[in-house]
């Protein structure tokens, strides 16, 4: 039987260094390539010693699909394709291909120029793996070669971001990336086809959350940092430059606009000016109501946030800043984090999930002293909030996504693996299929039924509908009755007679024939006639006929008598009849063994 297998190389019961390979037909995909920021060593890039102890990448992999442009997914691919080497196609959506390059040289530059790291990927490895990236359009159906053809689908999340529909012969894969069902101020919401894949690979960084309402949310947001403004408090908020930031800076933005509000707001790093120069030129990826007033105004351009400057962080009085990166782990957001850290009157608020190992999961589990480079330590007096503006799915979504899409099987990644088990279980229970949750560098193997096409005839069509049987429902299979035959590769279901008339041959009657023993004391031609007498009386709505050369027919079915050689009251009925009437020749059969009633004439 056919089969699909999936490895983790990254992601697998983890979150950071997505990195999934697929084997699908005889096909070698690579969904994702990102990096974990959780970690400064070896353990930051996939494990891919895992496909080049056999051979180079680029002979064993057909395709590498990237699904967004954040670092956990697209992070390590100059390294794969660059330092490892990998000459093949790189497949990922228009923003994708703008935006990756650009967090990916701010990476850089942090890791190698401030942090002096070596065995690192060089500005121009960045761009020659950039001139190997095949830009995919939403909804258009790409053909890698002649029998692996992918397609991209709307996955929300950040600008860009999509999900891939990955088909070869009948055999196919969903894989998700990171996806939002619910729609946000500046993104639409995450959007599949019913294309019952053989397996959907589903993010799961939310598996047993389901979150409040956003408005609440929204609520909470802007009140804990008006509050913490009256006073006199400094407000970070630790982002990533494109995503979660745009949102929240139009939150504050409509915010301060109504409430008259002077404290300054800042982002820091000149990231955001380019981040917002692509929401404008892909305004295509985002909204409806963004869309609609783009014409009279641009959302992305603020009126109330200015660009950071490192001097401002010494600055007395409120202020409220954006900085990058998200979780804490490197940049500005650390810089300022520790600078404010030790006054109670400050206020970080993590806008989204937190990789273990970086500065922003160990505040929010409580910590509060740190231990930093050097040795030294941080007391943390600021006060530390979480609120949950990410833009993944939810354990609804999730469940939502697998109703849209009706997927055979599912496989979980990019979450944390008590988390996954429990999604598991209930992902099972509702829909009676096989989930599963690899470990990184686990394989698991799931055997396929591909399902073959067949194009059937209008007239064979027409002919069952005038039987009177049911409309066809793709949900509710049903018996069809004709002839299976294939010219040029494709299969076709037609009359027997339209079969014939193709082929060029003639028809061959197929007759059964079947003996019964029968106690009747009378001659050959007395029983034959006592059969025709009892058989009238049975069936009724038969044709039922005694024909002059000793045979009784009953519709295409022949019944003769003869005497057995060694006693003649033992009678030989001999029935004979063709295909269509099979079911009624095993009921006569039947019939004839009980034998004739007594008293027949």
């Amino acid at each position: 039987m056919p089969e699909i297998k999936v490895t983790p190389l990254g992601a697998g019961q983890d979150v950071g260094r997505s990195c999934i390979l697929v084997s699908i037909g005889g096909k070698n995909i690579m969904l994702d390539c990102g990096m974990h920021m959780g970690y400064n060593d070896d353990r930051r890039f996939p494990d891919f010693s895992y496909i080049i102890q056999n051979a180079r990448l680029t002979d064993f992999l057909d395709c590498v699909i990237i699904s967004h442009f954040h670092l956990d997914h697209c992070g390590a691919l100059p390294y794969m394709s660059e330092m490892v080497g990998y000459d093949g196609p790189i497949y990922m959506t228009h923003p994708t291909k703008a935006i990756c390059p650009i967090l990916l040289e701010d990476f850089r530059k942090i890791t190698v120029d401030k942090k002096g790291e070596t065995n690192f990927f060089t500005s121009q490895m960045i761009k020659d793996c950039m001139k190997k990236v095949i830009p995919l359009n939403l909804h258009q159906t790409v053909q890698v070669d002649d029998e692996l053809e992918i397609k991209a689908y709307y996955a929300g999340h950040v600008l860009g971001a999509a999900m891939v529909h990955i088909k070869v012969g009948s055999e196919s894969v969903v894989y998700t990336g990171d996806y939002n069902m619910t729609p946000d101020r500046h993104l639409g919401a995450a959007w599949i086809d019913k294309c019952r894949p053989d397996i959907l690979i589903s993010e799961s960084t939310y598996a047993t959350t389901i979150r409040d309402s956003k408005r609440c949310r929204e609520r909470d947001f802007l009140k804990k940092v008006h509050e913490s403004i009256e006073r006199g408090g400094k407000v970070l908020i630790p982002v990533f430059a494109l995503g979660r930031a745009q949102e929240l800076c139009i939150l504050l933005e409509t915010f301060w606009e109504r409430m008259n509000l002077k404290a300054p707001i800042y982002f820091s790093t000149g990231l955001t000016e380019k981040a917002n120069h692509y929401y404008k030129l892909f305004i295509t990826w985002t909204n409806q109501k963004i869309r609609k007033t783009f014409v009279q105004r641009n959302m992305f351009e603020f009126k109330h946030i200015k660009a950071f400057d490192r001097s401002y962080a010494d600055n007395p009085g409120p202020m409220v800043v954006f900085a990058t990166p998200g979780m804490l782990h490197a940049g500005q957001s650390l810089q300022i984090f520790k600078k404010w850290a030790g006054n109670e009157k400050n206020m970080v608020i993590m806008p989204g999930y937190c990789v273990q190992g970086t500065i922003g999961h160990k505040i929010l589990n409580g910590q509060r002293k740190l231990e930093m480079e050097g040795r030294a330590t941080l007391d943390v007096k600021l006060q530390v909030e979480y609120m949950s503006f990410s833009a993944h799915a939810d354990a609804k979504g999730i469940m939502q996504l697998i109703r849209m899409a009706e997927p055979r099987n599912m496989l979980l990644v990019h979450g944390e693996a008590v988390k996954m088990e429990f999604l598991k279980g209930k992902i099972e229970q509702e829909f009676s299929i096989d989930c599963y949750m690899p470990a990184n560098g686990e394989t698991t193997t799931v055997t396929t039924n591909p399902s073959v096409p067949v194009d059937m005839s209008l007239s064979l069509l027409k002919r069952e509908m005038a039987l009177g049987g049911p409309l066809p429902d793709p949900k509710k299979p049903r018996t069809m009755h004709g002839t299976l035959i294939m010219k040029e590769n494709s299969l076709k279901l037609v009359s027997s007679e339209q079969a014939l008339k193709e082929l060029g041959l003639n028809e061959h009657q197929l007759r059964f024939t079947c003996r019964v023993q029968l106690q009747d004391p009378h001659s050959d031609a007395d029983t034959l006639h006592r059969i025709y007498t009892h058989l009238k009386n049975v069936l009724k709505g038969y044709t039922i006929q005694h024909l002059p050369d000793s045979t009784v027919m009953v519709e295409s079915i022949v019944i003769k008598v003869s005497s057995s050689a060694e006693d003649s009251n033992t009678k030989v009925l001999l029935l004979s009849w063709s295909y269509q009437d099979e079911d009624l020749g095993s009921y006569l059969s039947s019939l004839l063994k009980k034998g004739l009633p007594p008293g027949l004439c």
